[in-house]
């Protein structure tokens, strides 16, 4: 997918949209981001050595995951973390890096999906995940509770 299909299946725009590429193969979801640089979050984090924040390698994820609940989003629906466990963070990623993660749903029930990721660079791990993620069945913002 390119950012035209991707910016139709989920709703980050602008500095939010963290995904450059998805596609699924096979059940799993692989994705792509490079880090040129202007990044906001790159502002003060940290001077003089600019890295990507964990919680914003978290967040790609997150969105490389979007591809897999394809078909189960209705329209102006918006997927919400729930929770994030067995976080990892192996390697910085900095100016220049391309990472590439890949994600894949392990259990769902209902409306809750639980996924595991992982991104590297240059073939090198650099962070990796298990979370979980609602889809309400209403726009407005929920009160989710633990399943």
């Amino acid at each position: 997918m390119d950012l035209k299909e991707i910016k139709e299946l989920i709703p980050h725009r602008d500095s939010m949209l963290l995904v450059d590429n998805l596609c699924l193969i096979d059940g799993i979801a692989y994705g792509e981001k490079t880090i040129i640089g202007n990044e906001w979050f790159l502002n003060g984090h940290f001077p003089g050595n600019p890295i990507v924040p964990g919680v914003i390698l978290c967040e790609i994820l997150g969105q490389t995951t979007s591809i897999l609940l394809q078909g189960k989003i209705d329209k102006g629906l918006i997927p919400y973390f729930t929770g994030l466990d067995k976080v990892r963070f192996k390697k910085p990623v900095s100016i220049g890096d391309t990472i590439k993660t890949e994600c894949q749903i392990v259990k769902s029930k209902e409306h809750f999906y639980w996924a595991k990721g992982k991104g590297y660079v240059n073939g090198e791990l650099c962070v990796s995940a298990e979370f979980s993620i609602a889809i309400p069945q209403s726009s407005k913002i929920p009160h989710i509770r633990s399943v």
